[in-house]
């Protein structure tokens, strides 16, 4: 039988560090996924399926939607510093990456981001 820990605050053993709920709720991580070669992931979280669109270009959908598509992402890639990750075409299912080096789209093996925001 499932249980249910209704809580507002958490708290270390000594009561000096407490945190609200609501912060731990809206400030993990929503999704997170790392691409091991192009958009296939090698590992990831609330990431239900991702999308090959063209060289260096990727969609990735959620598992479980966002509450808006106002979400935040953060990217990475592990290629040279003049590498660019771009990021639009949000929706509360999915979003979009592309890798650019100058005005070249191009796909990289090893790559990943990290969404924030309120799940639906």
């Amino acid at each position: 039988m499932a249980s249910i820990l209704r809580v507002d605050t958490l708290t270390d053993a000594s009561s000096n560090n407490s945190t609200a709920m609501s912060t731990i709720n809206q400030g993990t991580a929503k999704a997170w996924l790392h691409a091991i070669d192009n958009a296939v992931t090698g590992d990831d979280f609330n990431i239900a399926s991702s999308t090959d669109n063209g060289t260096g270009d990727y969609t990735f959908t959620f598992t479980s939607a966002m509450g808006n598509a106002l979400f935040s992402v953060t990217a990475t890639t592990n290629h040279d510093s003049h590498t660019n990750m771009y990021n639009w075409a949000r929706t509360t299912a999915s979003y979009n990456v592309a890798i650019r080096a100058a005005d070249n789209a191009f796909d990289d093996k090893n790559n990943g981001s990290v969404v924030h925001g309120d799940l639906a």
